[in-house]
């Protein structure tokens, strides 16, 4: 959960906190037994809920696993929305990724536990095409609000960034599940991320 959760209404904690632990259960048993090996009958029971309050918080199965899309979504919409006064919406999006890349945040795709996560969804159809879904869904907010930021073309620039940044948090993630070491890939992935990023404002999509 975020570290700001405290300063949300008790109600609103619990919902999170109901969120997080059946998220949480999910992605254990998925881990364990693969995505189609595990019914959200089995997870409402481990998580002490019915089925309908696990559907209640994720609309569909895959969203158990991939609970952070709405996150990404929420992220690089306000990198841009809320930079500061004078910054390019570029440079917010850049400061988001390597800031994301120093915490070792699950969506920046380097970290020391997460290439079992990424070999489960790379062994799932499934669970593929919903991160597919996800890397659309961040487009489209993340070009309404480039648009709202006076971008000439937003949809462009949204996925060109999109693409630079999925094509380096790939690569990582292919590399970690190939056992390679964790500082190394975080080195590379931010040489990725600069470099990408570089050429993204240099080609001045933002103005």
């Amino acid at each position: 959960m975020d570290g700001n959760d405290e300063e949300l209404p008790l109600r609103e904690r619990k919902k999170r906190e109901t969120r997080q632990r059946i998220s949480d259960i999910a992605t254990e048993l998925i881990g364990e037994r693969g995505f189609d090996a595990v019914t959200v009958a089995e997870i409402a029971r481990a998580a002490g809920v019915s089925p309908m309050t696990v559907f209640n918080y994720f609309p569909r199965k895959e969203d158990l696993f991939l609970d952070r899309i709405p996150q990404a979504v929420d992220l690089f919409a306000a990198a841009v929305r809320d930079r500061a006064p004078g910054e390019r919406p570029l440079a917010a999006l850049r400061g988001l990724a390597l800031r994301l890349l120093e915490e070792r945040h699950p969506l920046s795709g380097v970290g020391e536990t997460f290439a079992d996560f990424w070999r489960t969804v790379a062994g799932s159809p499934a669970l593929r095409a919903r991160a597919r879904e996800g890397a659309e869904e961040i487009e489209r907010a993340l070009a309404d609000a480039l648009g709202e930021a006076g971008v000439a073309d937003p949809g462009l620039a949204a996925a060109l960034t999109v693409a630079a940044y999925r094509t380096a948090f790939l690569g990582s993630v292919r590399r970690l599940a190939a056992g390679d070491p964790v500082a190394e890939v975080a080195r590379d992935h931010r040489t990725r991320l600069e470099e990408a990023f570089g050429a993204l404002e240099r080609a001045a999509l933002d103005r």
